[in-house]
């Protein structure tokens, strides 16, 4: 199953998207974002998709204070960008999803963490940083599986507007640092490569 696009009339403004995508019947595990206006909806992510957010989850969980969480597919919200995004993980103070809802502002966010699939490449590499950075979000790590020159992993940081920094870019295989206030080495040699 590849991602699709759900059918919305135009001229919707940023409300009617949001209810579109709380109130619709999606399929069971699948990813429903708003990406650049559009409702999608992606497949469940797979075996190795998740092997690699879960090391960084426990690698994260080791390193912060308990008033801190790291959650999976938490939405964020931008409306600035027509946008509502499920990273993969999201590391947020606990009194931001204390609150009744199903999503909560991007802005409070202090690292996002994409695992790319195969067919939301574009996506991770364009459209979420690009809103990551316009909410403020200090830092983006991107695990790209299906970079076109192999796999990589970018850390990126100081966001400026709608545009961030290149903190650290290496292969799987190598260490990739996360600096303060995690101040963590996340070693990726065993992240999954097929």
């Amino acid at each position: 199953m590849s991602a699709l696009a759900a059918d919305h009339e135009a001229g919707q403004g940023w409300g009617d998207l949001v209810r579109l995508r709380e109130e619709m019947v999606w399929p069971d595990g699948s990813r429903v974002e708003i990406i650049e206006g559009i409702v999608t909806v992606e497949p469940p992510p797979t075996n190795q998709h998740h092997a690699i957010a879960n090391t960084v989850q426990r690698r994260l969980c080791s390193v912060l204070p308990d008033d801190r969480g790291v959650h999976q597919r938490l939405s964020l919200v931008v409306p600035s960008k027509h946008g509502m995004f499920m990273p993969d993980l999201v590391v947020i103070p606990e009194t931001e999803v204390k609150g009744a809802g199903t999503y909560v502002p991007a802005r409070a966010a202090e690292l996002v963490v994409e695992v790319t699939s195969l067919r939301n490449g574009r996506h991770d590499r364009v459209s979420k940083p690009a809103a990551y950075a316009a909410a403020g979000i200090p830092l983006y790590l991107l695990i790209d599986r299906w970079a076109p020159g192999g796999p990589t992993i970018t850390l990126y940081g100081e966001p400026a507007g709608d545009v961030y920094r290149v903190i650290q870019a290496c292969k799987f295989g190598e260490t990739v640092r996360i600096p303060g206030p995690f101040d963590l080495d996340i070693d990726t040699s065993a992240f999954p490569q097929d």
